[in-house]
């Protein structure tokens, strides 16, 4: 397919650099686990309304198992990120608690994803 049809049936949605952040300066990587207080519908809508207006979120996901939303958030260091954990606490959106994985080194991060292996129909 070309590309352009690719644009217009909506398989390619945007596109982006990949920069090299280290160059730029320090930078902290931190996942970070959320519970909620309440699992109603308008419980999960208040608190993604919230954190996707966050610029150092990066990605939110809701997921199965012990825990709501698991966060990939970046920020300049340990202090930025305490202090917007306790900013997202302060707005009453539900948080219960939170657990916080910093990272110490990425040793295998992929923008592709394996489309040959999982489609493997498609050329």
């Amino acid at each position: 397919m070309r590309v352009k049809k690719l644009q217009a049936e909506g398989f390619i949605v945007g596109y982006s650099a990949q920069v090299n952040v280290a160059k730029l300066g320090q930078t902290l990587t931190v996942f970070t686990e959320v519970t909620l207080k309440n699992h109603r519908q308008i419980d999960f809508s208040r608190f993604v309304s919230a954190v996707e207006k966050i610029d150092a979120v990066m990605e939110c996901h809701l997921v199965s198992g012990g825990y709501d939303y698991l966060m990939k958030i970046v920020t300049s260091n340990i202090s930025e990120y305490q202090s917007l954990m306790e900013r997202l606490n302060d707005m009453d959106i539900g948080i219960d608690k939170y657990f916080s994985f910093v990272v110490l080194k990425s040793p295998i991060v992929k923008s592709a994803l394996p489309l040959s292996s999982l489609f493997p129909s498609v050329d």
